[in-house]
């Protein structure tokens, strides 16, 4: 047994709390560093893939146009469109996922692919990351892209009226908080920014959202998570809102837009019908559950739709049979609610 005073690191009950915390902390590193380079080496190997090249599939592409130029740094967007189109198509704004930390507008190329190829004009988003830019710079910047959509789609052949936004992981995320700001009229001065547009989503698009992120450890509590999984999901909390009692955001509303539905009232502007594709397998499941619980008694239509076995953000891999299935289903759901543009070419 250690005597007092000395500074040996174990004990007779086991390691020291510091050392469970380097532990803990050395886990998560590696975790967060072996994800980061999955992510990144699959978009660089996926962009050399012959179906990557747009004009395979009659798109075309206008990259990197400005669409913010008032903040620290020039934020851009590109735009795929169908290469034939007879009139305004229907537009999507596009936000890409990553945990708010990691990707961009170039590693989602295959959204902006897959929504043009079918007729809409698509704006593929970037926005600033955390850990240098948190909460709320992410919404801001989502919040100034719906703004610029609004004025601008016309010019790039997209009809602002027929307005979708969409996105998955963080990028389900701040759709939400898009579609929120849209319907209510809320006091913080960048959700103003979207309701004064008057444009309210005709469809919003949330897969496999994290929905929730100040809250983390509500999936160990619910289910019983691998500490991994948790670690990851800890991350995103601590890049984007900081570490609790540590200089970490106590009040971000617009980081939790599941309880902004879930606590609100009636929206003065009704919700647009909502498709939230999920795998069974995703330890983000659960929100995906609690917004169509919450659409539906705000009066809203939610399709949450779950694909047994799938894992997170199954659909990105475009080439498997099950993204395959969700790609249709989520072009299905389009047509349902009106949003069906002739197919191009």
């Amino acid at each position: 047994m250690a005597r007092e005073g000395t500074s040996l690191p174990w004990t007779q009950d086991g390691p020291r709390p510091r050392l469970r915390r380097l532990g803990a902390t050395v886990r998560r590193r590696a975790g967060a560093a072996v994800t980061d380079g999955f992510f990144r080496t699959a978009t660089r190997v996926g962009r050399l893939h012959p179906l990557a090249r747009p004009d395979r599939h009659g798109v075309e592409v206008v990259r990197d146009v400005p669409y913010r130029e008032d903040g620290p740094c020039v934020l851009a967007l590109d735009v795929y469109r169908p290469r034939t189109r007879s009139g305004l198509v229907p537009t999507v704004l596009y936000l890409h996922g990553g945990g708010f930390r990691i990707l961009s507008k170039d590693s989602h190329w295959m959204m902006g692919i897959a929504f043009a190829r079918r007729g809409f004009a698509t704006f593929v988003v970037d926005y600033r990351l955390a850990p240098r830019h948190r909460y709320p710079a992410a919404v801001d910047d989502a919040a100034a892209a719906y703004a610029w959509v609004v004025r601008h789609a016309e010019r790039y052949g997209g009809d602002p009226r027929r307005l979708v936004v969409a996105g998955e992981s963080a990028g389900a995320n701040l759709a939400t908080v898009l579609t929120l700001a849209a319907c209510y009229e809320r006091p913080e001065t960048i959700a103003r920014r979207v309701w004064d547009t008057g444009v309210r989503p005709v469809a919003t698009i949330a897969a496999c959202g994290m929905l929730q992120v100040s809250d983390p450890e509500r999936f160990r509590r619910r289910r019983n998570l691998p500490a991994y999984l948790v670690d990851r999901l800890t991350e995103v909390r601590d890049a984007y809102l900081g570490v609790p009692g540590r200089g970490g955001l106590v009040e971000a509303p617009l980081a939790d837009p599941l309880c902004l539905l879930e606590e609100g009232g009636p929206p003065p502007r009704p919700l647009p019908p909502f498709f939230a594709p999920v795998g069974t397998r995703d330890p983000l499941l659960d929100d995906t559950r609690r917004l169509a619980r919450a659409v539906e008694r705000l009066g809203g239509t939610c399709r949450a739709s779950y694909y047994p076995g799938q894992i997170h953000a199954f659909h990105a891999f475009m080439l498997t049979k099950a993204a395959r299935a969700c790609w249709a289903e989520t072009f299905e759901f389009l047509e349902q609610v009106g949003v069906a543009p002739s197919r191009p070419g």
